[in-house]
């Protein structure tokens, strides 16, 4: 029997610890990054910062975050993920923690602005390591299970800063929490390669089974600039995830308060919510139950936007199987998702149910989230050895859009005397708007060809 005729070796799992370092490392970046908000409050009295200076440093991070995607993602081509992941998380990690040593309003933006160049490089490169490692059938539920852990992240942060807070000051919290993503660079580092070649534990069947990624190979990579900027698909994927982060924006810059003023006195009401807050009334002081149902309810968004993404990582295969089509797959997923955030975001205004209302809330994170995996699936397709430079730049449009949502919704409110109406029904819109977009993307077809 020749070699060519032996029986090749069924593939060895290596490839799937790259899911778990993707997912524990979602974790730890939107815990590193929502903890602030728990904080600020306490930060904002021991340095005697204005609500003003307090903002700059919410944005330091957003500028920072938005500047860097492109780099980020361009480095993680050139030299591999190995490399700049390493690399990132540290420069963050220890930012996180020199967050918890700032003296003034200056050092606190400066920390948050590297906290935030840091950050950037993240989401590109794990996605280039998706690229290297896994095989296309497999590469959108990878994208769902780490958008899952990001977002469920998210939502338990607020309580799990709370539970810390009672134990440690908020500084020694963020030291904590920085300290984190270091034993993840070390433990990262020391164990994933950027190519399954280089892994000692990848057998010859995985190899077979990952041949086709051969062409994503790390090395200086001459990016095609003219030929991103003349592609429709590539403005209209920029475009759609723009519109898709300033409607999610709204979840964790202005929903607290919109709970405190149009809810805050049913919600005071409500039976369900007198009850859960006499049990945790028992165990809790009233100021600290009082965090914990706000932050609660703050989650809720995120929470069910995780079960958007891994709804959306379960039914695409079956879906592809049912028609036969990749790109009328994450279209109709895209249509769906957006159509469905602009409707329900709206409907949850209006109805007078506060836990129906969160429920419709919860919903409409859903259906954003119906689309991630979608989007960042097709950066990988579109960029091909590009991929971590293409999704740097989609992230970074999406940045954009987060930073101005904010800012927009702030300015509504001052100039219609608080009519939240307003805001629901502008960001209903751009949710349909960044549907529309997905009518003219090809979503499969990569930019080299």
């Amino acid at each position: 029997m020749t070699p060519a005729d032996r029986p090749r070796p069924a593939p060895s799992r290596v490839r799937h610890t790259v899911l778990g370092f993707a997912a524990t490392l979602a974790v730890i970046t939107y815990v590193d990054r929502v903890c602030i908000a728990q904080a600020a409050p306490f930060i904002q009295q021991d340095l005697g910062l204005t609500s003003a200076q307090m903002g700059m440093a919410f944005s330091a991070f957003t500028l920072a975050y938005a500047l860097f995607e492109i780099p980020g993602g361009w480095l993680g081509d050139w030299i591999g993920p190995r490399k700049v992941l390493m690399r990132v998380v540290v420069i963050w990690s220890v930012f996180t923690a020199l967050t918890g040593y700032a003296w003034n309003a200056a050092s606190l933006i400066v920390a948050r602005f590297v906290f935030g160049a840091g950050e950037a490089g993240c989401f590109p490169n794990l996605t280039k390591a998706f690229m290297n490692w896994l095989p296309a059938a497999e590469r959108t539920r990878a994208q769902a299970l780490m958008w899952l852990s990001a977002r469920w992240a998210g939502a338990l942060t607020p309580l799990l800063v709370i539970w810390v807070m009672t134990w440690l000051s908020w500084r020694n919290t963020f030291v904590l929490f920085g300290g984190l993503g270091v034993v993840w660079a070390v433990i990262f580092y020391r164990s994933f390669r950027d190519h399954p070649r280089e892994h000692p534990r990848v057998n010859a069947g995985e190899l077979e089974l990952l041949r086709e990624n051969d062409a994503n190979a790390i090395g200086h990579p001459r990016v095609p600039w003219a030929r991103l900027l003349r592609s429709r698909s590539v403005w209209l994927l920029w475009l759609q995830y723009a519109c898709l982060s300033y409607g999610w924006l709204f979840y964790i810059t202005w929903l607290p308060t919109y709970l405190k003023e149009t809810r805050g006195l049913e919600l005071n009401q409500n039976a369900f919510t007198q009850w859960l807050g006499q049990v945790l009334g028992g165990m809790l002081s009233p100021d600290t139950t009082q965090k914990v149902l706000v932050a609660a309810l703050a989650g809720v968004p995120l929470f069910v936007g995780g079960l958007g993404c891994l709804a959306s990582g379960w039914v695409t295969p079956h879906l592809v199987r049912l028609t036969r089509n990749v790109a009328r797959t994450r279209r109709l997923l895209a249509l769906t998702g957006f159509t469905g955030a602009s409707a329900l975001l709206v409907a949850s205004f209006y109805i007078k149910d506060p836990l129906l209302a969160m429920f419709a809330m919860g919903m409409a994170s859903f259906c954003n989230d119906l689309t991630m995996p979608g989007s960042w699936s097709t950066c990988m397709d579109l960029g091909g050895r590009y991929a971590g430079t293409l999704s740097g730049s989609m992230n970074m449009m999406g940045a954009f859009g987060g930073t101005v949502a904010p800012l927009v919704i702030g300015i509504i409110l001052d100039a219609t005397a608080r009519d939240w109406a307003v805001t629901f029904w502008i960001s209903g819109a751009i949710y349909f708007l960044g549907g529309l977009c997905w009518l003219g993307i090809d979503p499969v077809t990569p930019i080299e060809e």
